[in-house]
């Protein structure tokens, strides 16, 4: 299972930032292609401007499909708002986890 870490700081609007993250999290779980294969979260760290992604799936080709949709050029393009430039994305290998989230 390969992975990614994404990171920056946000200290604007949270009503754009929260509903942008709905919108992403919605599309995937509405897109029948990456049923079961593609994961998001995301979190906001007690100091309030910190943010975290992580991204999981299982293969290129599901990436791939994600990242060739409208709602991934979006949210892409509204995240480096958020982060005023390119976040910090750092990509994984997944060699172990526990069975629940």
């Amino acid at each position: 299972m390969r992975g990614v870490t994404i990171t920056y700081a946000y200290d604007g609007d949270e009503v754009e930032w929260k509903k942008t993250m709905d919108a992403f999290i919605s599309a995937i779980e509405t897109d029948a292609e990456v049923a079961g294969k593609f994961n998001y979260q995301v979190a906001v760290a007690d100091d309030g401007k910190s943010r975290f992604h992580w991204g999981r799936w299982d293969s290129a080709e599901t990436l791939a499909h994600v990242q060739a949709q409208p709602y991934f050029k979006e949210f892409a393009a509204k995240v480096r708002d958020f982060a005023n430039g390119a976040p910090n994305a750092t990509g994984h290998d997944i060699k172990a986890k526990s069975r629940g989230w």
